[in-house]
């Protein structure tokens, strides 16, 4: 197989999983570790990519990948966490959902729910719930951000301090090696904070992709989660400071 016919594949593989190494790929395509490497220096050379030790991963930018590619990337995964993650939310509860692909899939596990109160600014989950007749939805209002149906802005955050969550489910972009949430759009930043502020017990969902990504906006730590549905061991060294912060970490794969 030429080049031409394995870079697509490799760029489809670090969508996928986040980052791809030397030994894997040269497996993948049955070639050399010095045919990988060169693809890979290449695919970096012309932007695609960075080079890390071992591997690459998606370049770090200031922008997010589209919604839809992000709604089909590591779907299996989401489907894991989220279903981990609404076994753990009760009937009865009050309950806020942001947005992201992640928080959609816990929507969908959460059908059968009763009783719930879900305050959103993600037009998708509220779609995605308006077919359970066991909850209530309240919708924050703010700017539509049309790519991915958020609500952003002082409207959407004005309406979030109005309430006090049992618990709430946020996603985010980026995880970095610190164990700060980070995000791209500051809006939405602004607005993730205001959600942690007013809710009781907050859960996050992130795949192990995030961890290879970066964006430029902080949301908080994960000493300010109470519980992190992943779908891959953390670096020992998270691990240890999840273990400090008393952040659980459910790992589902």
């Amino acid at each position: 197989m030429s080049q031409t016919f394995r870079y697509p594949e490799i760029l489809d593989i670090a969508r996928r999983e986040g980052k791809v190494t030397v030994e894997g790929l040269a497996r993948h395509f049955d070639v050399t570790l010095q045919t990988i490497r060169r693809d890979l220096t290449d695919l970096a050379d012309k932007g695609k990519l960075e080079r890390v030790h071992g591997g690459a991963v998606l370049p770090s930018g200031t922008t997010n990948i589209g919604y839809e590619e992000r709604r089909s990337l590591k779907a299996e995964a989401k489907r894991a966490m989220a279903h981990a993650c609404a076994k753990e939310i009760p009937n009865g509860v009050s309950l806020f959902l942001n947005i992201g692909t992640s928080t959609e899939a816990v929507a969908r596990e959460l059908m059968d729910h009763e009783n719930l109160m879900v305050v959103t600014n993600n037009m998708n989950v509220a779609n995605i719930l308006a077919g359970n007749s066991g909850c209530e939805i309240i919708v924050t209002g703010g700017q539509l951000r049309r790519a991915d149906g958020g609500l952003v802005g002082n409207l959407a955050t004005e309406t979030i301090r109005q309430f006090k969550f049992d618990l709430a489910v946020i996603g985010c972009s980026a995880l970095d090696q610190d164990g700060d949430l980070l995000d791209f759009d500051i809006q939405e930043v602004t607005v993730s904070q205001a959600i942690l502020r007013q809710s009781r017990k907050t859960f996050l969902v992130a795949d192990q992709s995030k961890l290879s990504r970066s964006a430029p906006a902080r949301i908080a730590s994960l000493a300010e989660i109470d519980t992190f549905f992943t779908d891959h061991p953390l670096p020992n060294d998270l691990v240890a400071a999840c273990d400090t912060w008393r952040t659980n970490v459910v790992v589902t794969r």
